[in-house]
């Protein structure tokens, strides 16, 4: 089968980069901590723009700010942190720019107390991905209660550009809920990937 004869969800289609991320990526289960923060940090990033805007800038942000290494973040030098202002290979937003280092604040307080990232979140989902049915894009939701739940949470400890609908697209592109359509090539693949996962890991 040719990649013109995979059948997709409709959102990707038409730009190869964008078409890459959803097979290769989107809905796959993340249960590391930094990389639950950096796509975290990267959702936040899209508010108001397309995904495809932040996934063409996805090395830029990922070289710039240190591959989302929350201790890296909080010791960038001042001159470093605040060239980011104005470089224009990322969102020059400094409302969004500076979210990324109040969230890592946020991550570090979490770990010193004691928590895990990965498990603080994941327990919104009660630590197993949801397999969803849907036929139609028009069926998926926007946020849902456990997305509104997840967000709440995440302020509450400091974590900003969170809200419910990017904390769904978050936990549909971490692989917490398989969004996928059901025509869709990738919807058995992750949702075999969900069951591995779900057997395989062992929370504290």
């Amino acid at each position: 089968m040719t990649n013109q004869q995979l059948v997709r969800c409709g959102w990707c289609e038409g730009d190869g980069e964008y078409e890459h991320y959803h097979d290769t990526l989107w809905g796959r289960p993340v249960d590391d901590s930094q990389e639950l923060f950096a796509k975290l940090c990267l959702d936040g990033q899209q508010a108001g723009l397309s995904w495809l805007t932040i996934l063409r800038k996805w090395d830029a942000y990922h070289e710039l700010f240190h591959n989302f290494d929350p201790d890296a973040l909080l010791a960038m030098p001042n001159a470093e942190r605040e060239a980011l202002y104005s470089n224009p290979a990322i969102i020059r937003s400094k409302a969004k720019i500076d979210a990324i280092f109040t969230n890592a604040r946020a991550y570090l307080k979490l770990r010193d107390r004691g928590q895990n990232f990965s498990e603080f979140l994941w327990k919104f989902v009660d630590f197993e991905p949801t397999i969803n049915a849907y036929q139609a894009l028009s069926e998926v939701p926007t946020e849902t209660e456990a997305s509104r739940q997840m967000a709440k949470a995440l302020k509450k400890e400091g974590f900003k550009f969170v809200g419910p609908t990017i904390c769904y697209a978050f936990m549909e592109a971490v692989g917490m809920v398989n969004d996928h359509l059901v025509d869709c090539h990738c919807y058995q693949p992750c949702k075999t990937a969900m069951e591995t996962f779900r057997l395989s890991t062992n929370w504290k």
